[in-house]
């Protein structure tokens, strides 16, 4: 018996554990072909008096400034939960803006190509509903600047997206000097808000 409680006990102690964000459950933990990642922050996307997603930041190592995650050229997450439906107009309007708010117009104008791949995975369908996971993963090439985008929808990849300045632009709409929400700026780089 206490063999088996010890086998238990290690099992559990070796499993990633989950962090409540409203009511999603986040791991703490997760792995992205050979890298393993961290929840760096997390919180929910209010608009209004909605609550749109809960929205995680997962790194290689934990980092909390804007600065150092931008700099950092390893293997990244974000991750939205929906908590409600959205039109895909609607929520690509969001993101557009917000890039547009972090960038020259030089910068917009050089990733507006791969930024309208990035909305068609979401106008396709039309509408991103309550429930739905969304992942946009950064991963590294063989030097800093042709890494990819990977984005997901429900664990299905949908789109790569290369370019390491495309990835920054995405992250700017949580991390930049204006980002779509200070408070979720402040949770994902892992303080309270």
């Amino acid at each position: 018996m206490k063999n088996l409680i010890a086998i238990l006990l290690l099992c559990l102690s070796s499993q990633a554990f989950a962090v409540k964000v409203g009511d999603v459950n986040l791991d703490e933990k997760i792995r992205i072909g050979s890298s393993d990642l961290l929840l760096n922050g997390a919180g929910i996307r209010s608009k209004m008096v909605f609550k749109v997603y809960v929205s995680a930041l997962y790194l290689g190592e934990k980092k909390n400034s804007a600065e150092a995650v931008l700099m950092d050229a390893g293997t990244k997450r974000v991750e939205l939960h929906m908590l409600r439906h959205v039109e895909a107009g609607d929520f690509m309007d969001a993101f557009i803006t917000a890039i547009k708010a972090n960038h020259t117009t030089a910068e917009y104008v050089g990733i507006l190509g791969r930024l309208v791949k990035f909305t068609h995975v979401f106008t396709v369908v039309g509408v991103v509903n309550k429930g739905d996971v969304i992942t946009i993963d950064y991963l590294p090439g063989t030097d800093k600047d042709n890494g990819v985008t990977v984005v997901g929808v429900n664990g299905r990849e949908r789109e790569r997206i290369f370019g390491a300045d495309f990835y920054h632009a995405m992250l700017k709409v949580w991390l930049g000097e204006k980002p779509v929400q200070d408070s979720l700026k402040k949770e994902m780089l892992g303080a309270a808000s």
